[in-house]
This record gives C-alpha cells, structure tokens and sequence, in this order.
C-alpha cells in the first residue's frame, strides 16, 4: 500500500489517538504532518475518544488512501496535512491520484488535469514554457505540500515526482493565503515510507522521445525509525514541431526520522533540470499548417530551466487533542528562454510575414514556512476543532527581457536567417516579496451531523520593484507598496446521512498584488452535494457557484507586438459541475466529468479602444466534458490480465481574445486510449495514445495560430516490487 506516513504500528483508538479531524478545509490550512487516516467502520461514541467530525478518525496507526492502487481518493490530504473525507469537504474538490496518472501515462500537469471538470488545459497549444490551465474561467494558484510555489509557478511540474494532485476550485486565500479566483492545484510529493518498495521503467514513443525513471525506497533499520526514498527521471526527446527539444532530468531524496508514531521529522531534496525549446512560433493565420513546420530559428530557440528545492517538515501530535507542526521550504530558479515568433492578422495579403524575438532570463528565490496548533475538545455532543496558524514567506526575482524585430519571412520559400544579432534587455526588473500571515479556522460539528465552518485570514504583503524599461516614461523605476488584506470563508455541511452530504459555502480570494495595483479580490458562493455508496468504491459530486472577480487586469497584445497590462473591472462566472470516479464490478472503471461556464465581463473600461462589457472570458467554453472507461480482461493460462482503456475530452468553442472580435475554437472532441498487459506478477506493457484521431485545429490565436497537441503513441515496461 503506498502510504506517506511515518511508520505503521500496531494500536487503537482511545486517549492515545488523534481525538478529531477537521472537517471540510480545515485540513487545507494546517501544516503537513504526514499521518495515517483511516475510514471509521462503526459508529464512535464519546466514551471511546473520539470525535464526530468526520467519518475519518486520523489516529497515528491508520492508512491514508492507497493511491497507487485506486483512482478513487475518499480523503482530501492537501499535501500530507490532516486528511480530511472529501465527502465532508464544503468544497468542489477533485483527486488526480497516482494510478489515474499512471493508467493515462501523464507526463505533464496539462494532461494530468484534462480528465478533471471545470479544468480547461492546453489553450496555448504549441506555447510549451508553461503549465497553462484555467479553472472555472480564472486563472488557478499553485502549491506544493501546501505552501505555495510562488516565484517558482513559470516551471512546468514533473508529475512523477507526485503521489497525487489535489484540485479545489474556487476561490480560498482564508485556505492558502494571497491566491487566483479560479481555485488552487496542489501537487504532493511522493515521501519516504517504511516499507520497503520500489518501480523502474523504460518507455519511448513518438518524436523520438525515450524516458527512464525509478522510484524506491525502504526503512533503514530494524526500528523502524529512520527510512528513506529516492525518485529519479531521465527523458531525451523532442516536439511535433522541426528544431524542437524536450529533455529533463528530475532527482529527488527523502529521508523520515519517526522516533515515536507521535513524532515525525521529513526532510526532501529535489533538483528539476530542463532542456527545452519554448515555442513553434505559432502559424500563419490563413490556411492550416503542418503541425511540423517550424517558421522561426533553430539558433535561436531555447528555454533551459534549474530548479533546486529542500523542504523540512515536523509534527508532533500529544495525548490531549493538541498537536503542531511546522514547514519550511527554500527554492531557487533560474529560468531563461529565447525564441522567434510570428507575427500575422486575418485578411494579410502576399506571403511575408514579420517575425519578432522574445526571450527572457530571469532567476528567483524563496523561503516560505508555517507553524499550525490545533486543538481538538468534545463537548458532549458538540465537538470542536480550533487551528491557529502564522505563516511567512520572503521572496526575491530577477528580470531580464528581450524584444526586437528578427526579419520577416517568406511562406512560399523559407528561408532560415539565423538568430539575430545585437540583442539587449529593453527592460530589467528585481522584485522583491515579503508576506506574513495570521490565520484561524474553527470547526464545531453538532451532533455529527451539522458541521459549521468559520475561517478568517490577514496578509500583510511588502513589495518592491526596481529596475528600467526603455519604453516607459521615465525609464527607470524604483517603487515600493504594502499591502494588509483580510479574507474570509464560511461553511455548512449537513450530514445526511453515512453516503451523502450537502454543504454551501461563501468563500473570498486575494490575487497575488502587484507594485501600484490594487490586489485582484474574489468572492464565490458555492452549493453542492456528495455522495460515497457503501456497495461499490466511488464518489460522486455535483455543484452550482456564483464566482466574481474585481479589480482585474489582462495581459494584452499591442499593436507592435509587445505586450501590456490592462484594466478590466468586474469578471464574473456562473455555472455548475459534476463528477465521478467509480471502480465497479465486472473489472470496469470510469471516470466522467461535466461542466457549465457562464462567463461575463461585468464592468470594464474599453481595452484597446474595444468595449469589452458583456463578452465572454478568453479561453472560456460554456461546456466541458470528458469520460474515460477502463476494463480489466482476467488472464488465463500462459496469457496475463489486459486492460483496455477509453477516454474522450469535450471542449466546447471559445473565444481566443476578451475582445472577442479574433475569431473562435471550434468545438472539438478528442479521443484517448491505453492498453496494458500483465506480462508476470511484477511486469507491466502499456500503449498509451494521445489525441487518438489525430484532430488538429487552432486552440489559441494572438499574433499567429496555436494547435492543439497532435497523436503521440507511448510503449513502456514497468517493474515493480
């Protein structure tokens, strides 16, 4: 069983256990303190210790949810923190768990989230510097093991480093602290377990694309005290696109001192290398192209990416209802890129197009920690959880930019020119961030079956920025602002009974601020319902929100190619999901998802002399939905079990642009399939085929057109013990 936990020993429940857990997103503020949660099978009462918050009762003997086994998760971790029942969380929540990943051979964040409603990925097709997706119309902050990835954002994530990817839409700086509207994506970090376990694999596919990673890891000694993890990955590949690249080397290592089932000391490396190139360029905007074209320049095209990481995490649980934990991580990155697009408008005539050079270098570091107390007391028949926590984090980044003209190109016979010449910054930037934070939740459950939810958060946020810009007047800047913001969230949940629960919520977001700009402020009123059957494993969710941005500010194209920021005014979007996961009988499993996006501009002031009120949110289709059926053929004889895998993603149109005058996405469903052959008790094959059909159309339009990812067919052997 893949667990994160300390250690697994033997006990019950009773004076000695966790006496509560904090239901709905309670668990979503504490710290990480890697614990054991396992799922009530009778009825607690009082005298036995234990409190009625939730149907799980975190004790430090449990098993958390066996993510490498199930693609349905019944517990909320956000990060190892306290786990928490997604049936009871008064949220819109989805869990992307390792065998989901595994099973559609994921290999970036975009893919891991296609299958997830509300989510919208991939808008910028060929734009490969990013993670780039949006939840319910917003964009979406991030977070590693809880704390946010801040500065560290702009690197695209390694899924293999995670044992699961949590995804909350909505907006909840109360939860997280200064963060986007559209919800929050948290990746958990696979950790040391003590047992002893281990996969390798060899995989290659298209583009000449080859990979190799391994995950293992053990006690190391025969108390049980101390155990270790090691993940690594090596990929050598390219792009559908000519002149492209796709390398990366990923390493992690891990080391747990459990010195009591109480106590837990986790300390984590990890170093992210990426040797890639940034961009196609996009293509022109009269006909369809090649996905293989490449109109930009082979010299000048690259992004190389060095991120280092080590990340401290304690807990320390005591026999009264008391326990702490602290975290700490430090980060640097340096980030740099270079690339040729072009630049084209509907209607051009002849077949020369201008071309323009983008590049940037940029470096960034942070230090981000937490301190959470909670306190759990039972009350006859009304229980309480009370979490007090201070956060703090100090960020610094660094800029360099590059804009210049690269010399046109002609369609009708290409002609490569080389990387031009004379390049230097037309702006530098150092920024620099420094963020405290005090918040408190409480949780009073009555009865175990009406839970309230109250949590209130203030930020004090110090920012500078300094630097020049040659096309600013004046030209170099030297400005400071300070920042104290209060969010807030409350919550109620009805129990209805052991298989279903309703909640509604009011829930208030704090975009990160900018030096001189008024924070991005969100607020989201949200109804859904839940419910987990007892005959087969499977959770279903539904939900209806009301989700409204102020003060928004948009990145937009100018006429020259260069790019400026904004003032839109009020953004707001209604809708509704539904989800399911559901392992059934006769070896199927399926995963379904719909969503509904109305978006609007509310209040705006004209954006490059285009009224923009009442148009629909850019990247933003009214109608989402995705469906991914698994069957498992029992072996016989000589012949191992194989499971057949089918997938279809549904994107409604959408408008490229907020002005919504540069044309459309069609409306597009895409196919995916997997098969996997059982080769011996510890041997796997799989194929994995992406975008099965093939489909091409255009998924993002600014200067130039953007496809969608093109069919990529993947075979890999997988060995595990």
């Amino acid at each position: 069983m893949n667990t994160t936990t300390p250690k697994s020993r033997t006990g019950t429940l009773g004076s000695q256990g966790l006496k509560s857990l904090m239901l709905g997103c309670t668990a979503l503020m504490s710290a990480p303190s890697f614990l054991h949660a396992q799922q009530a099978d009778t009825e607690y009462t009082a005298e036995e210790g234990v409190i009625r918050l939730s149907p799980i009762i975190v004790t430090g003997d449990s098993t958390m949810d066996d993510d490498a086994n199930s693609i349905v998760a019944q517990e909320l971790w956000v990060g190892g923190k306290v786990a928490t029942s997604l049936l009871d969380t008064p949220a819109s929540v989805s869990v992307i768990t390792e065998k989901e990943m595994q099973q559609r051979n994921t290999s970036t964040v975009e893919e891991v989230l296609s299958y997830t409603a509300g989510a919208i990925t991939d808008y910028y097709g060929s734009d490969d510097r990013n993670d780039y997706y949006l939840l319910r119309g917003f964009q979406a902050s991030t977070y590693r093991d809880g704390l946010t990835l801040g500065n560290m954002r702009g690197v695209r994530e390694e899924p293999f480093a995670y044992q699961r990817v949590e995804v909350i839409r909505g907006a909840n700086s109360t939860l997280f602290g200064p963060s986007d509207p559209g919800g929050s994506v948290n990746y958990v970090s696979k950790l040391p377990r003590f047992d002893r376990f281990g996969e390798a694999y060899v995989s290659g596919g298209s583009f000449g694309t080859g990979e190799v990673g391994i995950d293992f890891g053990d006690s190391l000694n025969a108390q049980q005290t101390l155990a270790y993890r090691l993940t690594a990955k090596v990929r050598d590949g390219a792009l559908e696109y000519d002149s492209s690249r796709s390398d990366a080397l990923f390493l992690m290592g891990g080391l747990t001192w459990a010195p009591t089932d109480r106590t837990s000391v986790t300390v984590l490396f990890d170093q992210l290398n990426q040797d890639g190139t940034p961009n196609s360029g996009g293509y022109p905007m009269d006909q369809d192209y090649d996905r293989s074209l490449f109109f930009g320049e082979s010299d000048y095209n690259f992004h190389d990416v060095e991120r280092n990481t080590v990340t401290a995490m304690l807990r320390h649980e005591f026999d009264n209802g008391l326990k702490v934990s602290a975290n700490l991580r430090y980060s640097d990155l340096s980030d740099n890129f270079g690339y040729i697009y072009l630049y084209d408008f509907p209607g051009r005539t002849g077949t020369t197009l201008s071309r323009y050079a983008f590049g940037s270098d940029s470096t960034a570091e942070e230090l981000i920690g937490n301190a959470i107390v909670q306190y759990d007391a039972q009350f006859g028949t009304l229980d309480s959880s009370t979490l007090v926590g201070f956060e703090y984090r100090d960020a610094k980044a660094t800029d360099a930019s590059i804009y210049a003209g690269a010399g046109p190109i002609d369609l009708a016979n290409p002609v490569s020119t080389g990387a031009p010449t004379g390049l230097s910054p037309y702006t530098e930037e150092t920024r620099t961030s420094e963020t405290k934070s005090l918040f408190i939740q409480q949780n009073l459950s009555f009865n175990d079956t009406v839970v309230a939810t109250v949590g209130l958060r203030r930020d004090w946020m110090d920012l500078t920025s300094a630097g020049y810009n040659l096309y600013s007047t004046p030209t170099t800047f030297d400005n400071s602002s300070s920042f104290a913001e209060t969010s807030m969230r409350a919550a109620l949940t009805y129990k209805i009974n052991g298989a279903v629960s309703a909640y509604a919520s009011y829930v208030e977001s704090v975009a990160p601020p900018s030096v001189g700009v008024d924070p991005e402020r969100g607020e989201q009123i949200e109804v859904g319902v839940k419910y987990r059957p007892f005959d087969f494993n499977a959770l279903f969710s539904a939900s209806i929100f009301d989700l409204t941005k102020n003060n928004v500010t948009v990145a937009v194209v100018q006429p020259g190619g260069n790019i400026t920021r904004e003032l839109i005014g009020e953004n707001r979007v209604r809708g509704f999901e539904l989800e399911g996961k559901a392992e059934l009988g006769n070896n199927i499993s399926l995963m379904a998802a719909y969503s509904y996006n109305d978006s609007e501009v509310v209040r705006s002031a004209p954006v490059r002399g285009v009224d923009v009120e009442g148009n629909k949110f850019a990247a933003s289709p009214e109608h989402m939905a995705s469906v991914w059926l698994s069957y498992l053929l029992p072996g016989t004889g000589r012949r191992g079990d194989m499971t057949f895998g089918l997938g279809a993603r549904y994107t409604g149109s959408y408008y490229y642009t907020l002005a919504n005058d540069n044309g459309r996405a069609e409306a597009t469903t895409l196919l995916d399939a997997a098969f996997n052959y059982q080769v011996s008790d510890n041997t796997q094959f799989s194929v994995n085929v992406s975008n099965l059909l093939d489909n091409q159309h255009v998924v993002g339009r600014g200067t130039a057109d953007y496809y969608n990812p093109g069919r990529t067919v993947t075979a890999t052997l997988r060995r595990s013990w």
